[in-house]
């Protein structure tokens, strides 16, 4: 009986590293978004791209029309980021300053909110200079729509598109994430990611292929789109919006566009910014129609830098509730060390009424 309750109570004891995980992933999670802002992604080297080469010559070996190889790449792949992520966490057990410098280090690798600015502010400055053409030649860095049929309209409406998109995809999911999986998360779900945006398309070649990237990737962003448009009301003031207009075009365009998560990024900021969205898109020769989100004006390069406004607003609400919520959730889980006491209390009576 008192090996029994010493085992029982070794298995609840809250550790060190359980308490205290909350506020080291708050802290990593803003220190990684600050070098983010301050540090630009180096040319050569950067982890992301790094992945993505190696998923492509994955790719090159694996490749066949089927969702079973598309599958068992996206595993291959997954597992290859998760095991040095999971072996840090592991590696920095009880060592606070270490889980925060390795989720700093993680996060700034992770999130993509300075370099999806300055992308998007080099269309915006070459349709400000009228040079379509370096407008078109910028566009492949924002998004993979075709950009030689897109006209300057064209081009403002695809660039705000891929800011609003890409402020789930690049900051709020991977600091969501992050607040509640730790260096795993964010590192796993960037990976997702990233297979999504080289393999997830409709195109014959990836139909099949992409398919699991696709799907996964969907459901991953599922809640982080829909407090993107939520931030994005929030916000909305900071570029003249109205929070009420934001929430009202995201409810009602947001489950028209055929992403389910997407729509619901792009129509919070066509109400934020007073604009219309959607139209046909060219992905590889395939032409795509998009349905209208949003009932306002067509967008112009100003609209872009007023997304880009935005997008930095939602980042940092985004860190807050990622800090909040990494803050937080040890306390309200089951394991946390009230939660543990409580089962302790519990079974000391149990262990008395015998």
């Amino acid at each position: 009986m008192i090996a029994q309750r010493r085992r029982a109570s070794w298995l609840h004891r809250p550790t060190s590293d359980d308490s205290a995980a909350g506020w080291q992933v708050a802290v990593g999670l803003a220190a990684g978004a600050a070098l983010d802002a301050l540090l630009p992604d180096p040319r050569r080297g950067h982890p992301v791209a790094a992945f993505g080469r190696a998923a492509g010559a994955l790719e090159d070996r694996l490749y066949a029309a089927t969702k079973v190889r598309g599958g068992l790449h996206g595993a291959v792949c997954l597992l290859g980021a998760a095991a040095p992520a999971a072996l840090a966490h592991h590696l920095t057990r009880g060592r606070p300053a270490a889980r925060i410098a390795a989720i700093a280090a993680a996060s700034w690798a992770v999130l993509g909110a300075a370099s999806l600015a300055t992308e998007a502010e080099r269309l915006a400055l070459a349709l400000e200079s009228g040079d379509v053409a370096a407008a078109r030649a910028q566009l492949p860095s924002l998004c993979g729509r075709d950009p030689a049929p897109l006209d300057p309209a064209g081009l403002a409406r695809a660039a705000v598109e891929s800011v609003a998109e890409n402020t789930c995809d690049a900051v709020v999911a991977p600091l969501l994430w992050g607040s509640a999986a730790g260096l795993t998360g964010l590192v796993v779900y960037r990976a997702l990611n990233t297979l999504d945006a080289m393999i997830g398309y409709r195109s014959p070649r990836y139909l099949e292929f992409g398919w699991a990237a696709a799907r996964l990737d969907d459901v991953a962003n599922v809640a982080p789109a829909r407090l993107t448009g939520l931030l994005a009301a929030a916000c909305s003031p900071a570029v003249g919006g109205r929070p009420a207009a934001t929430l009202r075009a995201m409810g009602s365009f947001g489950a028209r566009h055929p992403s389910p998560n997407a729509g619901r990024c792009e129509a919070a900021f066509a109400g934020a910014l007073g604009i219309k969205l959607g139209g046909t898109n060219v992905y590889e020769g395939v032409a795509e129609d998009r349905p209208q989100l949003g009932d306002g004006r067509a967008p112009c390069a100003m609209d872009i830098r007023r997304a880009i406004r935005l997008s930095r607003a939602v980042t940092w609400a985004a860190v807050g509730v990622a800090g909040l919520t990494a803050t937080l959730a040890p306390q309200l889980s089951p394991w946390s060390a009230v939660g543990a006491r409580h089962v302790r209390a519990r079974r000391r009576m149990r262990a008395r009424a015998c």
